[in-house]
């Protein structure tokens, strides 16, 4: 696309300063002032008052919040007042409150009038040039400006959403399904068009990933750069741009866009995090994000899915409520599978050793008893520390398979260049229960994208009543062939892709690339399957639908067993088979129609064992 001039991002010791206070001096109030006083304009860049720039109505509503904050931390100083005045005075005209800016406004020329310096008579000049402007252009700039929402209430949603009862973050328009060999996983409740919102939800937990500048060496050569890092960029609750950094007063690490975010991760985490920043931050982003997993969770939900863990206890369908719906509380993460034998043992000392030095963080700090709310109710129960340790060191297991990468766009290129270009990065990683029902394919049938913490699914395509909702883990059919494809989700999610676009890119180069009338037979009523992609059955009085990579995943399963079976017959060790052979047989007669060309796997199957 043809580039745009692009606004240079602020300096990150200047986007860091507010959060820099000296400790205990007297001057904490007028440092801090200066820090946040000198936040540049929402696009980045200083500016004069009078300099136009194409800002919108929410931008100019956190300069004010921005200027509100700076005031209201402690004694402002005197050669800062007519600046912040200034500013606020543009942004209340920009807005077309001609009353609050007239007020402004005389306030500041009360000011000035007696002050004989060049700075100030060069303010005088600025205040002539907004006088002339409160007439006329003052106006015109708020006719055009939509009026912000009122704090705490989100803007209108254009696009209308009426959420499931039954999952909750899906649409109406998508059921929860579980099978055997698939799990939990959802499927279209009618004929879905294309852009069709059909999951919306914010993550249960996330955290920012630090980035480089933060874990190596020669972090101040790397700020004197001008190359800021993820903290620098978003807030650390809701993941937004940061405009106008609030920042934590108990340490110079955590950020948020305002000061109700701050005081939500306060309330929900990071009371126990603040004092442990730095240990979180060397332990790394899979540690933090279990610690701030349980944290959001509450002790008495670890605790009562930890004990249910250990009693053996299940749900009929893992994650839902005892009512089958799928809520998307801490049982939905708790749920998903740590694939501890698949891990490597390295992987699984290193994890362990993490959570048991978080662990003893926690005790030597003295958060044991407040994350627990208190001792054990009676000499039999768990030691806190070891129900959170149990459950933080599942959660870390989890996140290789089940962890959502969080991504955004980012400028990249020359700022200067005829083009301008743009590339993803990851953002942060998080926990996302109805995003985590979601199976995989190559070539999927949904998009992924992120607005902060939330998450959004359409359907990428026409998508038939019964076929089930996929998306892409990475490995891309547009990417990559399919054996690399295969190899890099057989190494980090422990499965062998059996996708439509692998199947027909495996598949030799004789055999026919459309199903032949016929193939498959219906697991309902045994007559012959017929369509492509999801199948529908040949009876006038059945309605099965099934996906065609379905029948083509339990052959390519029966096909492994029939091989295996047959090395041990040449071995006379049938009997060490871990499953009968007929069973395999009569799944195999069932599965293909006898007069079909894969007839000889039944028969295999029927030799094997008799």
């Amino acid at each position: 696309m043809p580039s745009r001039p692009r606004a240079k991002p602020p300096s990150p010791c200047l986007a860091r300063r507010p959060s820099l206070p000296p400790r205990g001096g007297s001057g904490l109030e007028e440092e801090t002032v200066l820090g946040q006083a000198s936040h540049p304009p929402p696009h980045g860049r200083p500016r004069e008052p009078l300099e136009t720039a194409p800002l919108t109505s929410s931008s100019l509503q956190v300069c004010l919040e921005d200027i509100g904050r700076a005031q209201q931390v402690g004694s402002c100083p005197e050669k800062l007042l007519p600046k912040i005045q200034l500013r606020r005075a543009e942004c209340l005209l920009s807005l077309g409150r001609l009353q609050e800016a007239a007020g402004a406004l005389c306030s500041v020329r009360e000011r000035l009038s007696a002050d004989q310096r060049l700075e100030a008579a060069r303010h005088r000049v600025l205040l002539g040039r907004l006088d002339e402007l409160r007439g006329g252009a003052g106006e015109e700039s708020g006719a055009s400006l939509r009026p912000p929402p009122a704090p705490g209430q989100p803007p209108p949603d254009p696009e209308p959403w009426e959420e499931s009862g039954r999952v909750s973050g899906a649409s109406v328009a998508v059921s929860l399904g579980f099978s055997g060999c698939k799990g939990r996983h959802l499927v279209a409740a009618k004929d879905l068009p294309p852009g069709k919102l059909l999951v919306r939800e914010a993550a249960f937990a996330s955290v920012l990933c630090p980035g480089q500048s933060l874990l190596l060496e020669g972090t101040a050569q790397a700020l004197q750069d001008g190359q800021p890092a993820n903290p620098d960029l978003h807030c650390h609750h809701c993941l937004c741009p940061l405009l106008a950094s609030v920042p934590c007063r108990g340490c110079s690490y955590s950020r948020y866009c305002s000061p109700a975010c701050a005081q939500l991760a306060w309330s929900g985490y990071h009371w126990a995090e603040c004092a442990l920043g730095g240990l979180l931050l060397a332990l790394g982003v899979f540690c933090h994000l279990a610690f701030r997993t349980v944290l959001v969770a509450g002790f008495a939900q670890v605790e009562a899915s930890v004990a249910q863990s250990q009693e053996g206890g299940t749900w009929p369908v893992p994650g839902c409520e005892a009512d089958g719906r799928y809520s998307g509380s801490y049982r939905a993460i708790f749920s998903l599978l740590p694939h501890t034998e698949q891990h490597s043992p390295g992987f699984r000392f290193l994890c362990g050793l993490s959570v048991a030095a978080l662990c003893r963080a926690l005790e030597d700090a003295g958060l044991e008893a407040w994350m627990a709310g208190g001792p054990p109710k009676s000499e039999a129960a768990p030691n806190a520390l070891e129900v959170l340790g149990e459950a933080m060191l599942r959660h870390v297991l989890q996140l290789q398979c089940n962890g959502q990468a969080v991504t955004t766009l980012r400028p990249s290129g020359p700022e200067d260049g005829l083009v301008a270009g743009s590339g993803q990065v990851r953002l942060a990683t998080g926990f996302f229960p109805a995003l985590s029902l979601l199976n995989h394919s190559c070539d999927p049938n949904t998009s992924v994208a992120f607005n902060g913490c939330t998450v959004e699914v359409r359907a990428l395509r026409p998508v038939p009543l019964g076929q089930e909702l996929l998306h892409c883990y990475g490995p891309h059919r547009c990417r990559m062939g399919a054996a690399e494809r295969r190899r890099q989700l057989l190494a980090q999610y422990f499965f062998e892709c059996h996708c439509q676009a692998c199947l027909e890119e495996l598949q030799p180069s004789g055999a026919p690339s459309a199903p032949e009338a016929g193939l498959f037979r219906c697991p309902a009523c045994q007559r012959p399957m017929q369509g492509r992609g999801t199948l529908r059955c040949s009876g006038g009085t059945c309605s099965s639908l099934v996906p065609e990579e379905d029948f083509h995943r339990r052959l390519l399963r029966l096909q492994g067993l029939a091989q295996s079976a047959e090395e041990l017959l040449e071995r006379r060790k049938l009997g060490e088979s871990p499953t009968d052979p007929r069973t395999h047989a009569r799944t195999a007669r069932v599965l293909v129609p006898p007069l079909d060309r894969r007839e000889r796997l039944a028969g295999e199957w029927g030799v094997i064992a008799t």
